[in-house]
Formats: structure tokens, C-alpha cells, sequence
């Protein structure tokens, strides 16, 4: 007798194939039979006509607190998400030294969660053991962090590692890629990450290539600096013989605006010389980070307490804003590109904060009397660096072309902060891609579309038997109504959960019915699978 039954489905197999009328028959969490056929089951599940396709894979989120936070994890399951890869932009809470604790705490809080919490782990194994203690709902991956591997070792200092550091970095390194961690994440954009030579990095990846595991990379400029980044970290990959993954592609500024074409020309080239490379994308027109990554990165070095000490020297202040108001050629100013009309908090930590959420910064600096730069550093300081923006800063039409990319999949890049005025992806992508992309655009057929959420994401991290309705598959399962799916979450409005959704099965249980909880609590840690032929589920 299977466990589960679902019958009158539309199967979308994740394959691209097109739909086809059948049932899928489970047992042990495992899919046994997809198909036209009849078999006695425990419980039967009528999809009346829906969608039914693999559980959604998110596969860059910084959910990395937040599945421990909230492991019933309905942000993402209601949006028929199943399995989410944190880790990413070099931003995690492992590893870490003891006396890196604080300066890794305040660095990543604003993008992963709430840090104010004893971490009963250091390494990656630790955090990943703990990640199953937590018995969250749905299923979790993760990288090594770059950012946490430098921090660890070198704190926020603002040089190359010495042979010493660089040894025990490729040591942490590898113990998270034992472990099972997909691959080392970067983030250039980002203090410490924006100190590190490309040498030093193609040096490191050199750990995870023996592995056969991913580089995945938030580039160093998506502005006015986009085509050198990617050349960049497609050098790193090509020096280290690693597989590469560049994190959110876009063309930030409404000067690069129809630059993508040329950083997929990039991209293609390198594929053209044989070099694994992919990218992914989010269905939005605006990004979401600290609002620390405004500042010269220079401003960074020696962590948060030390930008903040430097915040309250008028002469530094000074610095700041000619610097800001001036493009730069060795960093990201994404003021310079985006300009404050764009950016708004998202998120703060005191009250005084709080009352600023959804405010664009043009109208805090007027209430605060105040230019925007010293707007900016002023609530800085005010609120210790734990502020959290969203800015617009692409164009629909770059958006779309990522979209129906082959080499790109899908995912959120929701930040594991989701109070106050969270960027909607926290609580839309997935929806909004069938909705605009497929339905309204049809810019992606549903199997595309399906395809890039599902056995893509699952082959690209190594997710071993996922992503695929085929027997001897993981039963991680989503129904949608494909003419009803459509995201509700917006920048006035973010915390609303979408429509058409009837049901997210997570390991074979029934985890979501619409938008009830069913209590089941079936996600796991999936260390990534690095040998070829995998054949495993690895739960």
C-alpha cells in the first residue's frame, strides 16, 4: 500500500517536458509511481486539475537563521518552495573562531537574521547538525561561506592573507566541504570579501574544484563595474578549474541599463571554452542589502564597533560623501548608480528605526534635516549597522532577458530579516515568476518555467535525487493552479502570503494544505552529492 496518492493531476514532470494527466504514488518518502494507474493508499490527495510538480527549490536565499528562527518555514512554503540553499554572497553564521564571534554576529545580522542568541556551533558540521536538530519543515543546502572563512581568520583587516591565514582558511574550507556544503560562496561587494585579491580566491577554490564542488559569487560590481566582475570571477574559475555560479545577475544603474546582453556574451564565451558556468535571477526590478554596503569599503575595515567609531569623525564624514558622490572605479557606489530617490529602510532595530520603515531616504533626510549621507550615517550609528534596505536600481526588460536565460535559474535572494518592510520577494518570487513571466509575459512556457525552480536547481547544487517526478525520486512535491498562481506581496504591502498555491509536500508528508499548516515537520539537511553518477537522495 503507497503511503500517499495524489490523483488528477496535471504533471509537469520538471524535466521541460510537456504536461501530462496522471497520479503520483509515494512510499517512504520516496516517489514509487507516476503515471495513469490505481493503487490503495493511506492517504489520497485529489489535485483536481492542478499543477502538480516537484517542490520548488529557492536556491539563493539567506534563510540561514531563519529556518532555526521559524521551522515551520511558511514564507517559503507557501510559495511551494520545498528546499532552500543558504550560504550565499560569502554572508553565514559558520564558521567561526571564538574570538570572531561578535564581528561575524554584527556583520551578518542585517541580511541572515536576529544574532542576539548563543550559537551552540562553530563549524559547519556543527551548524549543519543543528540544522537537523531543528526539524524545520522544509529542506536545507548550504555553501561555505567566504566571508565567515575570512573573518574567522583575519577579522575585517584590509589586506591579502598571509600564507599562515590563507592555510587555515583552505582548512575551514575544507571541513565545511566534507561536511556536505554545495561550494564556496563569495561576496566581492562586501567588506571582507571586497579586500581579497582574485588570486588569493582562485587560490581557495582550488579546495573546492578537488571536490568537484560550485563557486558561487555575488561579483564585485554590478554597475558601472559589471563586465570587469564577471571577466573577474570567470578568471578565478578558469585559474582554479572550478564550477561557477554567478548570484543575481543584473545590470545595476540606469546607465549599464542593456549591459546584461554583454555579461551573458561573457558568460557564453566562457562556456564556449568549455568552462561550467550559470547564473541565477529574481523576478524584480529592485535589490535588498545592509545599508552598510553604501559605504567606501575602506570604511569596513576592523568590522562594525570600528565603522561606527569612524561614522562619528566629522573629517571621515567628509570623506564619505565626496567619495559617494563621485563614481568609483575600484568599488560598487551604488548611491552613484541607483542614487537615495531609490533606496528605502526596509528594516531597523530600535524604535526610533522602526518609525523610518518604508521610508525612502530623499524624505528621512528631509524629516531629519539633514543630506542624505549624513542621513544615512547618522541612522547607522543610531541603530549599530542592523539596517536593512531595498533599492531600485534595474530594468524590466534586463530582468526578463535573465529570466528566460537557459543557464539561469530562479531564486529569491529573500534576507532572513522579514520584519518591518521586507523586499516582497521574501514572500512572492515563486508566484510572481508563473503569474508575470509565464502567464501575463509569456516570456516561459509552464515546463520552462517549472524546469528552472525545480531539476535545474537540484543538478546545479548536487541535490542528489530531487527535482524530478520520476520513481526513485524524493516525494518533495508542490500543487499549483497555474491560472490562478500570482504573487500579492508588494513594496507598500510585502507581508502577504500569495494565491493559488493548494498544497507543498515536503519528504512525502503533506506539509502545507493551501494555507494551512498540517503540523508535519519533514525537512531535512541535504549534503550535497560530489561524485559523479550520484544516484542518492541524500536526506
Amino acid at each position: 500500500m503507497l503511503d500517499l496518492l495524489i490523483t488528477n493531476g496535471k504533471v509537469v514532470d520538471g524535466t521541460g517536458n510537456p504536461w501530462f494527466l496522471g497520479n503520483v504514488g509515494i512510499k517512504d518518502g520516496t516517489i514509487v509511481k507516476v503515471g495513469r494507474f490505481e493503487q490503495e493508499a493511506a492517504q489520497v490527495i485529489d489535485a483536481g486539475g492542478q499543477i502538480v510538480s516537484p517542490g520548488f527549490i529557492d536556491g539563493h536565499c539567506h534563510s540561514d537563521l531563519l529556518v532555526l528562527d521559524q521551522p515551520l518555514g511558511a514564507f517559503k512554503l507557501r510559495q511551494g518552495v520545498t528546499t532552500e540553499v543558504v550560504g550565499n554572497c560569502g554572508l553565514a553564521p559558520a564558521p567561526y573562531l571564538k574570538q570572531s564571534a561578535e564581528l561575524l554576529k554584527q556583520y551578518v545580522g542585517p541580511v541572515i537574521g536576529t544574532t542576539d542568541w548563543e550559537w551552540p556551533w562553530s563549524t559547519i558540521g556543527e551548524y549543519i547538525a543543528e540544522l537537523d536538530r531543528a526539524s524545520a519543515a522544509e529542506n536545507v543546502a548550504t555553501y561555505v561561506a567566504h566571508g565567515a572563512l575570512r573573518i574567522s581568520v583575519m577579522g575585517f583587516a584590509n589586506r591579502p592573507a598571509t600564507a599562515p591565514e590563507l592555510e587555515q582558511m583552505k582548512q575551514l574550507l575544507e571541513e565545511g566541504m566534507r561536511a556536505g556544503a554545495i561550494g564556496l560562496s563569495i561576496g566581492l561587494l562586501y567588506a571582507p570579501g571586497s579586500y581579497t585579491g582574485r588570486e588569493e580566491l582562485a587560490e581557495l577554490c582550488q579546495v573546492v574544484a578537488r571536490h568537484d564542488g560550485l563557486l558561487a559569487t555575488h561579483i564585485r560590481g554590478e554597475g558601472n563595474n559589471l563586465l570587469p566582475s564577471v571577466e573577474e570571477v570567470i578568471w578565478i574559475a578558469e585559474q582554479s578549474g572550478v564550477a561557477l555560479h554567478i548570484s543575481h545577475l543584473k545590470a545595476a544603474g540606469a546607465a549599464n541599463w542593456g549591459m546584461i546582453e554583454h555579461a551573458i556574451d561573457r558568460i557564453e564565451a566562457a562556456r564556449a571554452r568549455g568552462m561550467d558556468v550559470t547564473c541565477d535571477v529574481y523576478p524584480y526590478n529592485a535589490g535588498s542589502t545592509m545599508m552598510t554596503t553604501i559605504l567606501p569599503p575602506w570604511t569596513l575595515e576592523g568590522g562594525i564597533e570600528a565603522t561606527l567609531l569612524r561614522l562619528q569623525d566629522r573629517a571621515v564624514r567628509q570623506r564619505i560623501k565626496q567619495e559617494l558622490r563621485e563614481e568609483q572605479r575600484d568599488w560598487d557606489n551604488l548611491i552613484a548608480s541607483t542614487g537615495w530617490q531609490s533606496v528605502y529602510i526596509s528594516s531597523a532595530s530600535t524604535e526610533a528605526g522602526r518609525a523610518l520603515e518604508g521610508m525612502h531616504m530623499l524624505d528621512v533626510s528631509a524629516r531629519l534635516g539633514l543630506e542624505p549621507e549624513d542621513a544615512m550615517m547618522e541612522l547607522l550609528v543610531q541603530e549599530r549597522g542592523a539596517l536593512s534596505i531595498v533599492y531600485f536600481h534595474m530594468a524590466e526588460q534586463d530582468v526578463g532577458r535573465v529570466v528566460r536565460y537557459d543557464k539561469a535559474l530562479i531564486a529569491s535572494d529573500s534576507l532572513g530579516c522579514v520584519t518591518g518592510k521586507p523586499h516582497p520577494r521574501s514572500y512572492g518570487t515563486f508566484p510572481r515568476l508563473f503569474a508575470k513571466y509565464v502567464r501575463e509575459d509569456k516570456a516561459l512556457s509552464l515546463e520552462q518555467a517549472v524546469r528552472k525552480v525545480t531539476s535545474f536547481p537540484a543538478a546545479r547544487f548536487k541535490l542528489g535525487k530531487r527535482g524530478l517526478l520520476l520513481p526513485g525520486y524524493a516525494a518533495d512535491l508542490t500543487l499549483f493552479d497555474a491560472e490562478g498562481i500570482r504573487d500579492r506581496a508588494d513594496y507598500q504591502d510585502p507581508a502577504r502570503y500569495p494565491d493559488g498555491i493548494g498544497g507543498t509536500i515536503v519528504g512525502g508528508r503533506p506539509t502545507f494544505e493551501g494555507d494551512r499548516p498540517t503540523g508535519q515537520m519533514a525537512g531535512r539537511f541535504i549534503a550535497a552529492c560530489h561524485h559523479v553518477g550520484c544516484t542518492h537522495t541524500h536526506s
